[in-house]
């Protein structure tokens, strides 16, 4: 996954600070008034009046950040066909992918050769910075009950969460529905598979084996060689 670290461990300090006073006589009458911030002590300094243009640009970036936080997972159109689950609150979309032929990559240590292949049919749950990926048995459009196998990859956990290194994903804080799912299914696929977690095995057999007879071979993804998860759909929700 994305390592932000950084930006918690980054420290911010104050600049600015505004104070509202309200009319003792009028409750709808207010004044607001600006400091300084004295950057050795923090303590605030140089009181003003808070300048109409001023005021003016606080007003637009307010607005600014509530319109893009409000546009952020909303579908530019109608839900898409393949949408499981959206919950605008917590920032989860689940949704599923058909059986396709993808380009993958492998770091040389693997020695699988990059081309594209055949992957099964998907269930993607994510949320800005995480993704949980498991497989179905076929293209149906699965409901709570149907079963999850564990995705065919590397970089994958028992969990289903995957190892995403430091790969930017690119999903802002406006992004649409659609352009969250696409940002999560292009940085996967874009990425280098490199490893098993934690010694996770998510095929029968030998996973390099497989993956080394399917690249650029134009052959299906054998759905027999996936092993089956202790979850359904319901338990993604």
């Amino acid at each position: 996954m994305q390592n932000i670290t950084e930006q918690f461990e980054q420290g911010y300090y104050p600049v600015k600070a505004l104070l509202l006073y309200r009319s003792k006589l009028e409750t709808r009458s207010f004044y607001l008034e600006a400091f300084d911030i004295e950057k050795k002590t923090g303590k605030p300094i140089n009181a003003h009046p808070l300048a109409e243009n001023k005021l003016t640009m606080l007003s637009k970036a307010l607005l600014t950040k509530e319109k893009k936080q409000q546009d952020y997972l909303m579908p530019k159109g109608l839900l898409p066909a393949n949408l499981l689950s959206l919950n605008t609150q917590s920032g989860v979309v689940l949704w599923y992918t058909p059986a396709q032929e993808q380009s993958l990559f492998f770091k040389d240590s693997l020695t699988i050769p990059c081309g594209k292949a055949q992957v099964p049919a998907l269930v993607w749950k994510a949320s800005k910075c995480e993704l949980q990926l498991f497989a179905l048995s076929d293209d149906g459009k699965p409901d709570i009950k149907t079963p999850l196998y564990y995705a065919p990859f590397f970089n994958t956990a028992k969990s289903g969460n995957v190892c995403m290194g430091t790969v930017q994903v690119g999903i802002t804080e406006s992004s649409s529905l659609e352009e969250f799912i696409g940002a999560w299914e292009t940085a996967f696929f874009n990425s280098y598979f490199s490893h098993l977690n934690d010694q996770h095995q998510p095929v029968k057999g030998n996973i390099i084996q497989l993956w080394q007879s399917l690249m650029d071979s134009g052959k299906p993804f054998p759905i027999g060689l996936l092993t089956t998860s202790s979850l359904t759909i319901q338990q993604l929700l």
